[in-house]
């Protein structure tokens, strides 16, 4: 089971150990790499004679770029490896961790110079590391936010982002639920209404019938006409 490492005070933006080894050992590498280039170049161009100046600086850095570059891995990896060995025996990730990789790591690589030159080595390197990691606390502290709050900050963000989706797709589970229920009452009562409906519009209404029977009933008939038009008196004529 691993074990757990205490909040940090140095950048929160960098990786985990182990994978940071990696990391230094391939950005040290690269830093090597470029500045060699440029720096032998320069060097080539100043001692190489008039009309190969050029050439005689692409074959300097071209040779002597990779040295250092793997010089500078070399280095990258090993304080690396002492400083995650560092946070995982003190389970902090803090500032004396650094310092003291820079001073182990100073005293390896130069371990076999004998012990004077290995200790010398050791307290430049710790030096150093103590140079550089109070210039970052200091840019750390002086900066409005820290790594660190921006990295909580953005979580915060994302975690604020999640719960709108979240609340924008229940909402709209339910607007199509009810949307759903809707259109079911609807249909239910378009099946119960409409026979309903027919019966109504198809029955007449009792004032209606009755006006009806009463116009029939008072309208005279051809028939009645013509019988009380046989029962009328007609006067014989005279004869003159």
């Amino acid at each position: 089971m691993t074990r757990e490492v205490r909040d940090s005070d140095r950048d929160a933006a960098r990786e985990p150990c182990p994978d940071r080894i990696v990391e230094d050992l391939g950005g040290a590498f690269g830093m090597g790499c470029v500045g060699g280039f440029l720096w032998h170049f320069v060097k080539g161009a100043r001692n190489s004679p008039r009309g190969e100046r050029l050439h005689g600086a692409l074959y300097s850095a071209k040779t002597r770029a990779p040295i250092l570059g793997s010089s500078f891995a070399v280095w990258g990896g090993t304080f690396s490896a002492f400083d995650c060995s560092l946070q995982y025996i003190r389970q902090r990730d803090d500032h004396w961790n650094a310092i003291a990789s820079g001073f182990l790591t100073g005293g390896v690589l130069a371990a076999r110079g004998g012990w004077k030159t290995a200790s010398k080595n050791a307290v430049v390197g710790g030096i150093l590391l103590a140079i550089i990691e109070g210039v970052s606390a200091l840019l750390m502290k002086s900066s409005s936010q820290t790594p660190r709050e921006q990295a909580l900050m953005q979580m915060q963000q994302e975690k604020l982002v999640q719960e709108y989706q979240d609340k924008h797709a229940a909402a709209k589970k339910t607007a199509e639920e009810a949307a759903k229920d809707g259109s079911m009452l609807s249909g239910l009562g378009g099946l119960w209404g409409r026979p309903h409906k027919e019966k109504t519009e198809g029955e007449p209404s009792s004032s209606s019938s009755s006006m009806s029977s009463f116009s029939s009933s008072s309208e005279p008939t051809d028939s009645s006409a013509e019988s009380s038009s046989m029962y009328t008196f007609q006067p014989e004529p005279t004869s003159s």
